[in-house]
Order: structure tokens, then sequence, then C-alpha cells
């Protein structure tokens, strides 16, 4: 029988993954880590290669995105406030970086931080 996988998540590093991983198991929910020894090996290659991977089945994917929704922490300003989606008003936004140039791709960290919004998938304009 074939088994499709979804993904989950992304990590920038192994560590981040291990609390929404014991999550998961611990509600019966089987998970695997997609480049985590990659990125144990060499972690300033994370931003390249897209972080680490948190795989479920297909068949868990509704429950475990429930789970991880529960749990995750979602981005705040300076001053410690959730970022509010501009377009939805939802206030379950996450860093995101496109990297869609070859030098966002070699330097991340000069990217300018936007948010993508969890709950209708806006992306903000950095500002």
């Amino acid at each position: 029988m074939e088994q499709e996988f979804f993904t989950l998540g992304s990590f920038e590093f192994p560590a981040d993954v291990q609390i929404i991983k014991g999550k998961l198991e611990s509600e019966g929910i089987q998970v695997f880590l997609k480049d985590e020894n990659t990125i144990n090996s060499d972690p300033l290659i994370s931003g390249a290669i897209g972080g680490v991977k948190l795989l479920v089945y297909s068949t868990d994917k509704d429950i475990a995105q429930k789970i991880y929704d529960d749990v995750r922490n979602y981005a705040t300003d300076k001053d410690g406030k959730p970022i509010v989606c501009p377009n939805c008003g939802a206030t379950k936004s996450e860093i995101y970086y496109l990297r869609n140039s070859i030098f966002y791709k070699l330097f991340p960290f000069f990217e300018p931080r936007k948010y993508k919004c969890a709950q209708c998938n806006f992306i903000t304009k950095p500002q």
C-alpha cells in the first residue's frame, strides 16, 4: 500500500521541531523528519535547503494540522503583540521569506522580513 506524505511545517533547526514531534507522537500520529541529519551535520545550510521538514501521512493531515495549530507560536511585533493580517484580521501569522533571487539564496539574512497568514495565506509586503 502506497502512503502519501503531507509536510506539516518546516523548521530552521532540528531542536525547534522536537516539541511538536513529541506532541504529535503522544497523540498517536506517526511523524517523519526530512533533512534533519543534513542540518545536524551543517546547520548553516538550513536556509538553503528549507530547514527540517515535519511530515505526516496524508491520512493524518487534518488531526495533525489541528494539533500543530493549537501549540505553535505565531509572529509577534517588538512589543510582543501578535502580528495582525491586513487581509483577514487573523493573528496567526508566521515569519516568511521568499528567497526568490540568487542574492537572497546566497545571503538570506539580507531579505526583508515578511509575514504569511496561516489562515488566508496572505503575505505582507516589507515595510
